[in-house]
Order: C-alpha cells, then sequence, then structure tokens
C-alpha cells in the first residue's frame, strides 16, 4: 500500500463540467480525512473511502474535517485555491496521508496529500498546515 502525493484525474475531468465550485460563501464543502500508511491513495483515487482511515479521536472523526476555503484568484497566468489550517484537538492520531474531497457532491476525490512519514499526535493537536497561497505553493493550482 502507498500514498502518492497527487490532484486526482478525475477532479481535473470534473473541472472541466463545473462539478466543483470553491467559491467561500458559496461553494461546495471541501473535507479532509486523514489515512494510515495501509491506505492506497494516489491520482487514481475518485472518491473518499474509509477504508484506512485513521480511528476517531479527540474532534477527529470519520470523514474527517471540514475545510474553510479562501475563494479562489489568480496570480499571474496561474489560479489558485487555498484552504485555511485545520487542527483536531485532544487527539491521539498516526496518518501518513491525507484526501481532500468534495462531500457536497458524492464525496469526489479532489486531491491526494502525502505526508513523507507518520505524523503523530499524543492527546495533542493534529494539526495541517496548508502551504503558503500563490502562483508557486498553494495547494491546488492551475498554472
Amino acid at each position: 500500500m502507498a500514498i502518492t502525493q497527487a490532484v486526482c484525474t478525475s477532479f481535473k475531468g470534473e473541472l472541466l463540467v463545473g462539478t466543483h465550485n470553491f467559491t467561500a460563501t458559496t461553494g461546495d464543502t471541501f473535507k479532509i480525512a486523514l489515512y494510515s500508511s495501509s491506505a492506497s491513495l494516489d491520482a487514481t483515487t475518485t472518491a473518499y473511502s474509509s477504508s484506512n482511515e485513521v480511528s476517531n479521536s479527540g474532534t477527529y472523526t470519520a470523514t474527517g474535517g471540514s475545510l474553510t476555503s479562501v475563494t479562489p484568484t489568480t496570480s499571474g497566468t496561474t489560479a489558485l485555491c487555498d484552504f485555511a489550517d485545520i487542527s483536531f484537538t485532544s487527539a491521539t492520531i498516526t496518518a501518513r496521508g491525507a484526501l481532500i474531497y468534495n462531500s457536497t457532491d458524492s464525496n469526489k476525490a479532489v486531491a491526494v496529500l502525502d505526508f513523507g512519514g507518520d505524523k503523530t499526535s499524543t492527546s495533542g493537536t493534529f494539526t495541517i498546515q496548508f502551504p503558503t497561497a500563490d502562483a508557486s505553493n498553494a495547494i491546488l493550482r492551475l498554472a
């Protein structure tokens, strides 16, 4: 099993038909679920699955947490989208990666995140910090 960071191929096609709405106040609800090293996630992932998702702990529950979307923008010739950082408190979690998905539209996969190794919290706060929202670093970029 492996987790390979990627923007999901199905998501790319769904963008072209208007499936996903990232507008902060009126758009779809996007969530992030955490997975153990036993998960198999990559560009071919098409939807959220509970298989090998980390166990409920503290404020983390099955299906993950809702992300706060930042309205998409452009920088030069690149369109970009960002999310606010998210934390799960009082949690004992060991996660190898995560899946961002659209819970408004049949739990369709958006992107797989590979943490590069197991990340752990023990009765503490597990935080996912998204990169700077610019043309070179934003979590979702169309160049």
